[in-house]
């Protein structure tokens, strides 16, 4: 969850560090700090966003070409000065960031306890980081030894990084379970969470695998096993671009990106679509095309957005492949005793690849004989790697904090696969493919139009900005529309918001429905349309404010609804990449109503790496 950055070299390193902190913002924002190496051993943390540490330190001494600094997101302690990293060891020799969670960090702290260590913050590192003192000083070791011999003991996951007073020449990082990325410079080298710090510099990396131990110096980056092995740093090339982490005219992030769908769906189906001369060409389903059409079972896991890309792939995949298609939180999926037999599928969605629940929900997959096929955002992240084979959505980077074009370009993904396995397995007439692929074909062009109404999209919304409560209801493809919609109202604006299939309505939550509750109806032209006609029939006779999604022409919907939203119209299969968009500029325009901050909304973070 956590930013970290680092720099050795021969630029300063405190400037470095704090553009980097501030693109790994989204990662968290309730603290951040420095550390830095030049004639001793200086520290500077601060409570709140960067910008807010960056002011804390006008006039302080921030020489040094080599450093370390953190963006935090709590989990051990509260959001606070003490609690801020990055920690001193006890001896003041040393000074460590931390990404992830130490389990038995109460086990360790009262093993210090007892030999008269004492605590500055609540923080699991600062343990992590006095053990690792304590193994350095009773075994007479080096620093790059002791964090080995500390590592061997620890359960969680970790990406650390140290400073050592006495060697102000070398940092020691080491990872298992959490990202760490190496930029390769001349004479210098850049360590973060993700490439968006290091882009800037350099396209040379090294993605740090787990259990690995990385000595950097300025020339030299040397990474060895837990068992003192040496490894070979496998160097990539960014395809990464600047101008991809900046807001470009935009006022923030989150509508950046909202506005970038027309092109990230487009990249999502470029080079893989041709519905001239209906082809889908992706090897990683072309590879395994055996196991996928012969499943006897996919199962789904995921957290968040990709959860809900997840419930619409089941509803795809079942109609056009006829295999049994389950759903499950991989916060619930890696906790339980799940039946998986050898041949099930195992479908892994995740923007960053690096969720922990999905990361190890998958991992304990694997080891029952199913085969992982990764969906991800990130190239060269962990699900990427884990996975026997995957496809990478080709969003671009997403700084916002609340996903919206990772979301769509799931949902494409999706839909090439699911495509491309009905067509090889033959559970779908080449006419309805060759519509399909058309109908694909066509998103970026409806979503562009979409965008188009943005501004009555804000209208809309700004009249409902100090609601205190939403209900988001929608019936087959449109129920997970429904969920995506309120969670981000939700994430965006703190405003309460639930998502429910349209006809549960009458199970509960009509109790909720008065003159004061808006209801958004996700009411596109499909099988159900006439049933969710008469849902809203019902919300409208409890004087329920009803604002209705519906399809370009629908003249029954405009004539009942208080407010509507129209998008072009489509196949019920493709329509929920479309129909999400005007849900996200609601929730995006309210929460700029109300004052907020959408691209960090308060306690999230971007990537989810710890539990």
């Amino acid at each position: 969850m956590c930013g970290i950055v680092a720099y050795i070299g021969q630029r300063q390193a405190y400037p470095v560090i704090l553009k980097g902190l501030k693109r790994l913002e989204y990662r968290g924002y309730d603290s951040a700090g420095v550390a830095l190496l030049n004639h001793g051993l200086k520290l500077y943390k601060k409570k709140g966003k960067v910008a807010e540490l960056e002011e804390s330190v006008v006039g302080k001494d921030l020489q040094g070409q080599i450093g370390i600094g953190h963006t935090r997101w709590a989990t051990h302690g509260e959001p606070s000065d003490r609690n801020a990293h990055p920690h001193l060891s006890a001896n003041g020799k040393f000074a460590m960031i931390h990404n992830g969670i130490i389990e038995n960090y109460a086990q360790l702290k009262q093993e210090l306890l007892n030999k008269g260590y004492k605590f500055h913050s609540d923080t699991d590192t600062e343990v992590l980081l006095n053990f690792i003192e304590d193994i350095q000083v009773n075994n007479q070791v080096g620093l790059e030894e002791a964090v080995r011999i500390a590592l061997k003991r620890v359960v969680g996951a970790y990406v650390i990084v140290l400073l050592d007073k006495d060697h102000p020449d070398t940092l020691i990082a080491a990872r298992k379970g959490s990202p760490l990325v190496i930029g390769i410079g001349k004479g210098e080298h850049f360590l973060a969470s993700d490439a968006s710090p290091i882009i800037e510099y350099t396209k040379e990396v090294v993605y740090v695998n787990d259990y690995e131990i990385a000595i950097i110096k300025a020339d030299e980056l040397i990474l060895k096993n837990l068992g003192n092995e040496k490894q070979t740093p496998f160097i990539q090339k960014l395809d990464l671009e600047l101008a991809a982490i900046e807001k470009g005219g935009f006022d923030h992030f989150m509508l950046k990106e909202i506005f970038e769908q027309p092109l990230t769906t487009y990249d999502c189906l470029r080079g893989r679509l041709d519905a001239t001369f209906g082809t889908i060409t992706m090897g990683g389903v072309q590879n395994h095309i055996e196991q996928l059409k012969n499943a006897n079972r996919i199962i789904i896991v995921a957290c968040g957005t990709s959860w809900h890309a997840g419930l619409v792939a089941e509803y795809v995949i079942e109609e056009l492949c006829r295999i049994p298609v389950e759903v499950e939180y991989a916060s619930e999926f890696r906790y339980r005793n799940p039946v998986i037999h050898k041949g099930d599928v195992i479908i892994a969605i995740s923007q960053s690849g690096e969720t922990a629940d999905t990361l190890v929900a998958i991992e304990k997959a694997k080891e029952q004989g199913a085969v992982i096929f990764g969906i991800v955002n990130v190239v060269g992240s962990s699900i990427a790697r884990i996975s026997n084979a995957g496809a990478y959505t080709h969003a671009g980077p997403e700084i916002g904090v609340a996903s919206t074009k990772a979301f769509t370009a799931q949902l494409v993904v999706l839909a090439l696969v699911a495509l491309k396995i009905a067509i090889e397995k033959g559970t779908i007439t080449r006419d309805r493919y060759q519509h399909l692929l058309n109908e694909l074909n066509d998103v970026p062009e409806k979503v562009k139009l979409v965008l188009g109404q943005a501004d009555h999209v804000r209208e809309t919304a700004l009249k409902y900005k100090d609601a205190k409560d939403f209900l988001y209801l929608g019936r087959g493809y449109n129920f997970p529309v429904a969920l995506e919609g309120a969670l981000k109202l939700k994430e965006i604006s703190y405003i309460h918001a639930e998502g429910y299939p349209a006809a549960e309505m009458k199970h509960g939550p009509i109790a909720l429905v008065d003159e004061t509750l808006p209801v958004v109806f996700v009411a596109t032209k499909d099988s159900y349309h006439q049933k969710i006609v008469s849902n809203i029939q019902e919300i409208k006779a409890r004087k329920g404010k009803v604002i209705a999604l519906i399809t370009e022409g629908d003249e029954t919907l405009t004539g009942l609804a208080d407010d509507v939203l129209i998008v072009p119209e489509a196949d019920e299969i493709i329509a929920p990449i479309i129909s999400v968009v005007p849900l996200q500029l609601i929730s995006y325009y309210i929460g700029v109503a109300k004052g907020l901050d959408v691209d960090k909304p308060r306690n999230l973070a971007k990537s989810v790496t710890v539990e």
